[in-house]
């Protein structure tokens, strides 16, 4: 795993190290990989490859780096809190 490449996903809101790693392991080298994705399906897959059902602040990230790699810029919509369920 090349530390550039999880560099270049932690210029996404709420993404550090250990997210970008996280999003490696799945395939996810860039933000441009996150482009048009299924944050539900990211989380799947993530939860199959850590081989246990992870917290759901990690289905919120997704949600939050996917908007992000499709060009949002909203503020309040870069705080991954803010996509949890209502």
């Amino acid at each position: 795993m090349n530390s550039n490449d999880a560099n270049s996903l932690t210029i996404i809101p709420g993404v550090g190290k250990s997210i970008a790693k996280d999003l490696q392991k799945i395939g996810i080298k860039s933000v441009l990989d996150l482009k048009n994705k299924n944050p539900e399906k990211l989380y799947q897959l993530s939860n199959e490859q850590a081989g246990k059902t992870q917290d759901r602040c990690l289905l919120y990230v997704f949600r939050c780096a996917v908007y992000y790699a499709n060009g949002g810029r909203n503020l309040e919509k870069l705080k991954w809190w803010n996509w949890k369920e209502k």
